[in-house]
């Protein structure tokens, strides 16, 4: 990885490229890579290798995908051309395909892509501060964030999700009153569900200098961050499955 990425980096021209983690399918693992732009906001490039050293371009997910990826249950096999069958998966989907010509398949690397995104929507997190909104509507890194204070780091509230937020447009005035419009553009970690520290786990390490949160939700995300300092980030090991038996644990 550390010979490939930054040659990754230069063939596809992006500013920055980030190791996302690594989907474990039962024959073989995928390893994930992000590349990104000038506007952290717009969609990201997203590549997979099985060797980590040949890397192939993930086209963008499509709801559609999304929505069957959700439902295909089991591991990942760990083979890019496995089919699986629409016709256990969903009928409705299956029967459309067929009537347009096409095989009611679903390949694993749909379901990559669509599972890669659906865990960056859910729990893809950054500091509060990280990052800066222009007036124009651009995201950028906020060169003057020094980190979060101990106590900041401790709070769910300091962690914002990376993506479009959805709650935030129905606040009121008042809700919104107390809000950075440059830096609280992004969808606070408190208000998952469910609520509170119900899915995921704060925890400090390596004496109180490094802030640990991990997601209950999709198993295997853990993000870091040191207290007064710039480093922070995230990464994914796991199998790709979204922990259905939440609400039963707590």
């Amino acid at each position: 990885l550390g010979a490939s990425l930054p040659l990754l980096q230069r063939d596809y021209r992006f500013e920055r490229v980030w190791f996302w983690g690594c989907i474990q399918g039962v024959r073989g693992a995928y390893y994930i890579a992000e590349g990104l732009g000038p506007d952290r906001a717009a969609p990201r490039s997203r590549l997979y290798s099985l060797n980590c050293l040949d890397w192939s371009l993930l086209t963008p997910a499509t709801k559609e995908m999304l929505a069957l990826a959700e439902q295909v249950k089991g591991r990942f096999q760990g083979d890019p051309s496995f089919e699986y069958s629409l016709a256990e998966i969903n009928a409705e989907a299956a029967a459309r395909l067929v009537e347009s010509g096409k095989e009611p398949v679903m390949k694993e690397e749909a379901r990559l892509i669509a599972t890669v995104e659906q865990i960056d929507r859910a729990v893809g997190i950054v500091p509060r501060g990280a990052f800066v909104k222009t007036p124009l509507g651009s995201v950028h890194e906020n060169r003057h964030f020094e980190g979060l204070s101990l106590g900041e780091a401790k709070k769910l509230s300091s962690y914002f999700h990376f993506t479009d937020p959805v709650n935030l447009k129905n606040k009121t005035l008042l809700e919104k009153a107390d809000l950075d419009p440059s830096t609280d553009f992004l969808e606070s970690l408190e208000h998952d569900i469910p609520r509170g520290k119900g899915s995921w786990s704060i925890q400090l390490e390596k004496g109180g200098t490094v802030v640990v949160l991990r997601s209950l939700l999709w198993l295997g995300l853990t993000f870091y961050h040191v207290p007064m300092t710039k480093q922070f980030g995230y990464v994914y090991f796991g199998t790709g499955e979204k922990n259905l038996d939440l609400p039963f644990m707590l």
